[in-house]
Parts: C-alpha cells; structure tokens; sequence
C-alpha cells in the first residue's frame, strides 16, 4: 500500500509542474500527502523531486508549440538564437539554474525560457534536481513542522505567497520574451520589443 502512495506522490508532483504558470508548487503536494498519509519524509522528497523533475523536462518539450503558435516568427528565431547561444556555455548554465533552483522561486519560467528557446534541457536536469532537492528538502521538512492539519495545507495551496509567485513568475517569462536577445548579445544593447504575437 505505501508504495501506492508514493507512487501517487511522484505522480502529483510531475502533474503540477506541467500546468503552465497556474499550478501549485510541487512541494505542497508532497507536503499534502506526506502529511494525509504519514509518509516517511524522505522517500517522498526523493519520489516528488523525481517525479518534478521529469514533468519540468516533460513541459519544456511541448512549450515550444504554443510558443510557435502565440508568437511572431522573428521572435521565435531570437528565442531559438539565445539557446544556441546557452548551449555554448554548458558550465555557466547549469550554475545558473542551481543558484536559480536554489532560491525559492517558481521554476516554471525558467523551464519556459528553456523551452522556448530549445535549449537542451536535459543538460540542466541534473543542477535542477540537485537545487530542487535542497529547497524542496528545506520546504517540506518547513511544511510538515507548520503544517498540523490538512485544512491547512489545503488552505495554503491558494495562498498570496503562491499568487504573488506566480505573478512574478509571468511577469519574469513576459520580460524574457520582450527582450531583443540577438540585439542584446550581437550589439551589447537592451532593446525591449513588444510586437511579438502573432
């Protein structure tokens, strides 16, 4: 029977993160079913990470098609022209995304960004599982000392503290969009365009 269970927990966390902008993060659902079910904590860590990880590689496969869909040829090319570009510096990237996963901030726009701009995202799985597994660690062993109830895990997955994440997370995904990349990497200068849908 727990196996079951954590079978589900690794499904609920790789289902979160496939929901574009609008899905909690993964560690209240490992929070959840930690809590409704007196999971061993660490399993459900290990499983949800996993499982997080796979739906993260999993969405940056099929953004590009609405991206191909919602916005403007050129700006799929630019988008295209900053992966090529990451790729070349393989080292700094996966740096990046460790300091990025690190901290706690939705990872949806960065597996956007990845997407979009067809970055290979299965080089940069290895320094998100390795940051997701830190925050993710910090946050659920945080959730399961506050968290006395499940009314209040339930009541949390619609919190301002999600909300204003997933804000923020649009507006960064809005600003990475609105950037002229190849201008900015070409010329050295910041040009914001915001004639990109289609």
């Amino acid at each position: 029977m727990d196996v079951l269970l954590y079978i589900l927990v690794f499904i609920a966390a790789l289902a979160v993160v496939l929901i574009p902008f609008f899905g909690p993060p993964a560690w209240t659902v490992m929070v959840f079913l930690q809590m409704r079910y007196g999971l061993n904590i660490w399993p459900v860590l290990i499983v949800g990470v996993v499982g997080s990880a796979i739906g993260r590689y999993l969405y940056s496969l099929y953004i590009p098609y609405f991206s191909s869909r919602l916005l403007k040829q050129q700006k799929n090319e630019d988008m295209m022209y900053i992966g090529s570009r990451l790729n070349e510096n393989n080292w700094k990237v996966q740096v990046f995304v460790l300091l990025y996963t690190i901290l706690p901030l939705p990872s949806t726009p960065l597996f956007t960004a990845a997407g979009i701009s067809r970055i290979n995202t299965l080089a940069i799985i290895p320094a998100f599982l390795v940051g997701k597994f830190i925050i993710d660690t910090i946050m659920v062993h945080a959730g399961n000392y506050i968290v006395s109830n499940t009314t209040e895990i339930a009541a949390g997955l619609v919190s301002w503290q999600n909300i204003v994440g997933t804000i923020a997370g649009m507006l960064v995904v809005l600003l990475f969009l609105f950037i002229d990349w190849r201008r900015l990497l070409q010329e050295k200068k910041l040009t914001l365009n915001f004639n990109i849908w289609k």
